[in-house]
C-alpha cells in the first residue's frame, strides 16, 4: 500500500499556500532516526549573517547543495564549510515525504536537491524572508515540521504586507509555489514546551529544488 494513500486534507490558507496536518506522521519513527544520522555527519550551527549577526536557529543541511550564509553572502555551496566534506544525502525518506507532499499540493515533478534542516529552541526566531537563492522559481518549497509548535507567518510580495500567522505542529507540511513561491514567510519567538520525541525543540525540514 502507498504510504500516503489516504492523505490528510489539504487546507489553503492562501493562494498557492497549501497546509497539509499530521502528513509527516506517517513514518515518523524514520524520519527521526535518518535525521539523527544527519546531523551526526553535519552538525548543528548557529551561521552568521552578512551583516554579523548570528542566527538564533542553528542549521545543518543535506542534499546535493546546502545553504549557507556568512559575511560573503547567502548562497548554495556543494561542500559543509564546517566540515570542508559534502553535505550528507537526502534520505530516501525524506525524499518520499517531500514529493509526494509536493504531488498533494499539485506539483508532480518535484525533485528536492537541497533540504535545509533548522533547529529552533524556545525564544529562537526566523524574521520574515523570501526564498530566493534558487534557480527555479517554477518548483514550489515543501516545509516540514517536527517537534514543538511553532507559528509560522505568511506576509505578500514585500516585506511591509500584512501577514497570516499560521499555527504549525508536529508532522505539519507546507507546501507553496506558483504566485505564493516568492511570499515573505518566517516564525515567530519559539514558546517554551515539550514534544515526546524531540524534546524542548522545533525541527523544520526545508525541501527545495536550487541547482
Amino acid at each position: 500500500m502507498d504510504l500516503f494513500s489516504n492523505i490528510t486534507p489539504i487546507e489553503t490558507a492562501l493562494a498557492g499556500v497549501n497546509l497539509l496536518k499530521g502528513f509527516a506522521l506517517k513514518d515518523e519513527a524514520t524520519l527521526l532516526a535518518d535525521l539523527e544520522s544527519i546531523i551526526t555527519q553535519a552538525p548543528f550551527r548557529h551561521m552568521v549573517v552578512p551583516s554579523g549577526f548570528t542566527m538564533s536557529v542553528a542549521m545543518t543541511n543535506c542534499g546535493e547543495l546546502g545553504w549557507v550564509t556568512d559575511r560573503q553572502g547567502y548562497r548554495y555551496a556543494n561542500l559543509d564549510p564546517l566540515t570542508d566534506m559534502p553535505w550528507p544525502p537526502i534520505p530516501d525518506s525524506f525524499l518520499v515525504l517531500s514529493r509526494a507532499a509536493a504531488l498533494a499540493a499539485g506539483y508532480a515533478d518535484f525533485k528536492p536537491d537541497a533540504c535545509l534542516i533548522n533547529r529552533y529552541q524556545s525564544g529562537a526566531r526566523m524574521g520574515l524572508h523570501q526564498d530566493k537563492n534558487e534557480r527555479d522559481f517554477t518548483q514550489p518549497i515543501v516545509s516540514v515540521s517536527l517537534g514543538v509548535p511553532a507559528t509560522f507567518q505568511f506576509g505578500g510580495l514585500k516585506r511591509t504586507d500584512k501577514a497570516l500567522n499560521v499555527p504549525l505542529y508536529h508532522g505539519d507540511v507546507v507546501v507553496w509555489g506558483g504566485e505564493a513561491r516568492l511570499r515573505y514567510h518566517g516564525v515567530l519567538p519559539l514558546k517554551a514546551n515539550m514534544h515526546p520525541a524531540l524534546g524542548a525543540v522545533r525541527i523544520n525540514l526545508t525541501f527545495r529544488k536550487a541547482g
